[in-house]
């Protein structure tokens, strides 16, 4: 796989590594491990969340006004 990357990210990149005494391909691999975890748990609770709305499973709308009055109070 071949990706360009703008210089100002690459001397970033190569700082990090330095600072970790790593590779770039290190920082880069562990970057886009980050983001994969991140953007894959979005989506597992996205699906959980269609898959509960598919069987009814919605919040009562007391249920909801609580939380509203609750969030309002922080």
């Amino acid at each position: 796989m071949t990706v360009r990357v703008e210089p100002r990210m690459r001397k970033e990149l190569d700082g990090i590594a330095a600072a970790l005494e790593r590779d770039r391909s290190y920082v880069v691999n562990e970057a886009l491990k980050a983001y994969i975890d991140v953007h894959q748990w979005q989506l597992d609770h996205i699906r959980q969340g269609l898959r509960e709305a598919d069987a009814g499973k919605f919040a009562s709308e007391g249920e909801v006004k609580r939380v509203i009055n609750r969030l309002r109070r922080k």
